[in-house]
């Protein structure tokens, strides 16, 4: 299933004879992506202000110019800390990102080199904004929402200990790394349900090779696959005919030519397909379905020429079975019943 996935992602080529090459160079890659964009800024903080020259003439935290390192990091900060609050509640009814991986990332959890995680980064972060809230007697309360969500966010799991990370500690780090690389798109909350399936997959896969290196090879699975559905997470471009507004009306009009009964139903309660395909299209159903079934649904949707255009299909049939009250004990039948309608156009 793995290099199934990667040659439809278009991370490996046909020719296996290719493969090894250039995982070898992709792998050392994202390693060169975690040098420079987890353990240099972490460095870099630890040898700023240093000494008081250092703060006052050189850099310092308080530093408006937009080329500070200082002023990069707390904006870096801002994203990480939304990736952590996300990560952290990745499919919380499996206890899989929550146990730690076996195979840790050595470059930066280096015994012999206390390098700042992002965990740690998380932890020690200052929070630069406050909310003041005044009561009815007039009395002023300044507090600091995040810091107590934060404080109740990293208490929730069981700290592992030194040497030892979990399996949301590396989707953060995927996600991170893709923000800091696309900063045009960044971050959108979302993203950490579309890359918590592939790293699952290749997380769980009994060859160790593809598990050890699971963490490279999910961020450019990701990666390519964000450059087919990148515009769905982009608001500016919701109204156009590549936004997300235009696909969800598209689920509307490929249910009226394929079951119309239940499209006039829809229009006469007055039924908005932003009421339910938002989420279907943005994250690919992947909230909707059972994590195995989830991974079954791409299978077929990654394999389809026409992989969104199917998407739309197994939608219809969702909803069709949802409006039924029809139970979806075999998510086959309707990716088997989707598969039909597509062959009969």
């Amino acid at each position: 299933r793995i290099s199934f996935i990667q040659i439809l992602l278009n991370y490996l080529p046909v020719e296996r004879a290719l493969w090894s090459p250039l995982l070898k160079k992709q792998r050392e890659l994202y390693s060169q992506f975690l040098k420079e964009m987890i353990i240099q800024p972490g460095i870099a903080k630890a040898n700023l202000g240093v000494s008081r020259e250092d703060v006052t003439l050189e850099d310092h935290p308080l530093n408006p110019n937009p080329d500070s390192r200082w002023n990069t990091y707390f904006k870096d900060n801002e994203v990480l800390l939304q990736i952590d609050k996300d990560v952290r509640r990745l499919y919380p009814d499996i206890a899989f990102f929550q146990r730690p991986t076996d195979y840790p990332c050595l470059l930066i959890l280096d015994p012999q080199n206390e390098f700042e995680t992002l965990r740690k980064r998380v932890e020690q972060t200052t929070l630069k904004s406050q909310t003041v809230a005044r009561n009815r007697s007039g009395v002023t309360n300044v507090s600091s929402p995040l810091k107590a969500s934060a404080h109740s966010s990293l208490s929730e799991y069981e700290v592992l200990p030194n040497g030892c990370e979990a399996h949301w500690e590396v989707v953060e780090r995927i996600l991170f790394i893709y923000a800091k690389l696309n900063p045009g798109i960044a971050y959108v909350q979302g993203m950490n349900e579309i890359v918590g399936p592939l790293y699952y997959t290749f997380a769980t896969d009994p060859n160790s090779e593809w598990k050890e290196h699971a963490e490279a090879d999910t961020f450019f699975c990701f990666t390519n696959l964000m450059a087919e559905i990148r515009d769905n997470f982009i608001k500016s471009l919701d109204d156009s005919q590549c936004g997300i507004t235009y696909k969800m009306e598209k689920v509307y009009s490929t249910l009226k030519e394929k079951d119309v009964e239940l499209y006039m139903k829809l229009q006469e309660q007055n039924i908005k397909p932003q009421f339910f395909a938002f989420r279907w299209l943005t994250l690919l159903l992947s909230q909707e379905f059972l994590l195995p079934d989830v991974i079954r649904i791409w299978d077929s949707l990654f394999a389809d020429d026409s992989r969104f255009d199917f998407l739309l299909l197994v939608c219809c049939l969702f909803l069709s079975c949802l409006l039924q009250d029809y139970p979806i004990s075999d998510v086959h039948l309707i990716l088997k019943k989707a598969k039909e309608l597509q062959d009969s156009k």
